[in-house]
């Protein structure tokens, strides 16, 4: 099913959900035909739910190829995979086989400085008129945050974190 204008999207801020968000829509779309392709940039684990969800069900195409643990990089250890990870992104957008694709927690390396603005305002401007690109992250910038079509910011009003509550398998990863 093709679509006849595709959007960008972007979800950011300093709350939860925007991950969960995107892969929502990963699963609307894929259910009424579309091709998704979910590319994660800045992740620590290849047991999250939703590796074990695809690889089970295959409702959709989801890329980590970072193999370690990215919460425990820095920025000049997590620099290679990145940029080769904006590269594979670069090249889905532009091969046509996909309806929509979901570039999750891009915009986190755009904040460490491993990425610029730069470039998610160029790969942006390459995407195909009738595909949807989903970009997520806490801090979207105000170049990218105008040349989307739809922005959503997630609040944190409470969390549990703080008061010792660690992520929880299932509802975080």
């Amino acid at each position: 099913m093709k679509q006849s204008r595709g959007l960008i999207q972007v979800y950011t801020g300093d709350g939860k959900g925007k991950t969960t968000a995107a892969l929502g829509l990963s699963l609307r779309a894929a259910g009424q035909g579309m091709k998704v392709l979910f590319i994660q940039f800045i992740k620590g684990r290849h047991t999250c739910g939703e590796h074990l969800f695809t690889s089970q069900y295959h409702p959709f195409d989801i890329i980590q190829p970072n193999t370690k643990d990215s919460f425990n990089q820095t920025s000049e250890e997590l620099r290679p995979t990145t940029e080769q990870t904006l590269s594979l992104a670069e090249n889905a957008i532009l091969s046509g086989n996909y309806d929509m694709v979901i570039l999750d927690e891009i915009l986190v390396a755009v904040n460490m400085g491993i990425i610029s603005t730069a470039q998610i305002l160029e790969l942006m401007s390459k995407k195909p008129a009738k595909m949807e690109l989903i970009l997520t992250g806490r801090g979207a910038s105000q170049e990218i945050l105008e040349q989307s079509d739809l922005v959503t910011e997630m609040v944190a009003v409470k969390h549990p974190f703080p008061r010792g509550i660690a992520a929880r398998r299932g509802i975080e990863y």
